[in-house]
């Protein structure tokens, strides 16, 4: 059986979570708490000497520590209900919109968070090595954000989902940055209606309280 090392309340391994989910896939659950470091200590190294999560271990031992690896894998090994797509065109949108979910979405409110919040002095950055704060990076992360559902609401203004026509990863890790983005005090406006619309649709999808 798969094994995943999470932790229930990050954004980052929510997405596997959810991933797996949706395609219906058994696997252990193994919690790993960031509020305590336990990521950084000896045993959790063993696992994944990058100290982060989700980790997945595979059946057959292999370990994967980024969402981008654990999706491809988890796509090609269980085909059924494809989420990064079937056509050359559904794969290059939903890989191009999931980029752009990460990048200027999670990673933003990832900036903010993590150069703003005073419990996280010294860790601006996941990993092993101490980085320190930029506040001003706070600052533009939240920002970031702001003009980020500006982009994403313009594109489900066209679409009824994230990425075009069918529910996908890009769905997923829009999911997680809107959610997330709360954390940093950063909510879709009262203007931006197709987005607010969407994430209620997706609030009733099964894989939302994974």
């Amino acid at each position: 059986m798969l094994k995943l090392y999470d932790c229930t309340t990050a954004p980052s391994p929510r997405r596997t979570r959810m991933f797996l989910t949706e395609k219906e896939i058994a696997y252990e659950n193994i919690q790993v708490d960031l509020r305590t470091g336990e990521q950084m200590g000896d045993a959790f190294r063993k696992v994944n000497p990058r100290c982060t999560v989700p980790a997945l271990v595979t059946e057959d031992g292999l370990l994967l520590t980024e969402n981008a690896g654990i999706s491809a894998y988890l796509d090609a090994t269980y085909p059924d209900k494809p989420l990064l797509g079937t056509t050359p065109s559904e794969k290059a949108m939903i890989a191009e919109w999931n980029w752009r979910c990460e990048f200027e979405g999670l990673m933003a409110g990832a900036e903010a968070l993590r150069n703003g919040s005073p419990h996280m002095k010294d860790r601006a950055m996941t990993g092993t090595r101490n980085v320190p704060q930029i506040p001003e990076l706070a600052a533009r992360g939240a920002k970031r954000l702001g003009w980020f559902f500006e982009d994403l609401d313009a594109q489900l203004q066209k679409n009824e989902f994230v990425a075009g026509d069918s529910y996908s990863y890009a769905d997923i890790t829009a999911t997680v940055c809107v959610d997330f983005a709360r954390w940093v005090k950063v909510y879709p406006t009262d203007k931006q209606k197709a987005l607010t619309a969407w994430h209620e649709r997706m609030k009733t999808r099964a894989n939302y309280a994974a």
